[in-house]
């Protein structure tokens, strides 16, 4: 038996648990495992986050905050901190992703994940004003946060897509500086809550909850403080799945109606400057998934994330990231690195 299992094993017999069969729930891009256990009429799920390449203390901070303003995450029933093991509430099956491929009501769906953002960031009323309520020491969405993300791409893709010598110190230099002035622009921004993950694989309906309550929310340990736009762009324009175009029109303009101190133009800009940062690093961890990792899965994903990363480049604030990307990488290079298809 493995350290890792016994320690496992031993969290759960502590816990009242122990002796019970807990199959894998669900694994995900990180090292975090997810266990169900079921006793009876009793349900729970272990989380496994292994240190030092996983620490808890984040997703217990998050998911009390969220509770205590009446949002839908995990309740937590038992923890250990030191090793990385959690017993949390099991919300179900019901995930966005299993609901749309049995065909449920996408616009439903998305109209209930948007009021969720729309509640979530009330409290920083015309979102130029920071939320007046944050959890304590949230990281910032800041410009070394961003510039360090937003490097995914040359350091991983690229090195796939082309060779180890082709990105230069010039011209990662060259890469952030062009990113500057939109970052800039987007940290002009109010602070609200970013759960930074806001997509059909972190969001369940939950029965018997009503309004923007009904929708459950994991996978928020990396929330940071930034701008609202994130989590709304990481919800309409996900990496996983197409969406189509007049749904996704519809639910900006079901945000912004919340928020009408936000102008379309600033809307427009910010949405597309966090798409094309969020997008590029995507597109860098998905190859690191598989070159590092061992986890070819999302490479299937990469062309459209490429799809949505030149759309965004069409905005204007974009134009000197877009040229970089037109120098640097040719069109045809521009989908899932042939190295990593062997």
């Amino acid at each position: 038996m493995s350290d890792r299992l016994t320690l496992r094993e031993e969290f759960l017999k502590a816990h009242g648990w122990g002796g019970v069969d807990y199959p894998l729930l669900a694994g995900d891009a990180s090292f975090r495992k997810y266990y169900r256990l079921i006793r009876g009429d009793k349900r729970v799920v272990s989380m496994d986050a292994p240190p030092p390449q996983e620490d808890v203390r984040p997703f217990i901070q998050i998911a009390e905050f969220l509770l205590s303003h009446g949002f839908s995450a995990p309740q937590i029933y038992a923890q250990d901190v030191e090793n990385g093991f959690l017993l949390i509430e099991d919300l179900g099956d019901d995930t966005y992703t299993r609901l749309l491929h049995q065909g449920s009501d996408e616009k439903a769906l998305y109209e209930l994940a948007t009021d969720v953002l729309i509640e979530l960031h009330k409290t920083a009323t015309d979102l130029h004003k920071t939320a007046t309520d944050l959890p304590d020491n949230l990281p910032a969405y800041d410009e070394a946060l961003l510039n360090r993300e937003c490097l995914l791409l040359p350091e991983w893709w690229m090195k796939a897509a082309f060779d180890d010598t082709y990105v230069t110190e010039e011209m990662t230099q060259s890469y952030l500086a062009a990113w500057k002035a939109a970052f800039d622009y987007v940290q002009k921004q109010a602070n609200v809550l970013v759960l930074r993950d806001y997509h059909v694989d972190n969001l369940l309906v939950l029965d018997g909850r009503e309004d923007w309550k009904a929708c459950g929310l994991l996978d928020f340990q990396d929330a940071v403080a930034g701008s609202a736009l994130y989590d709304v762009m990481s919800l309409l324009e996900d990496a996983r799945r197409d969406i189509d175009e007049a749904l996704i029109e519809e639910m900006k303009q079901r945000y912004l109606s919340a928020f009408p101190d936000m102008s379309r133009e600033e809307f427009d800009a910010v949405f597309a400057i966090l798409g094309a940062q969020r997008h590029a690093k995507v597109i860098g961890i998905f190859a690191r998934l598989c070159m590092r990792d061992g986890k070819p899965i999302y490479l299937k994903h990469i062309p459209r994330v490429w799809r949505l990363f030149e759309r965004s480049l069409q905005h204007p604030m974009l134009s000197e990231v877009k040229d970089w990307v037109e120098t640097h990488i040719a069109k045809e290079k521009r989908g899932i690195p042939p190295c990593l298809m062997s």
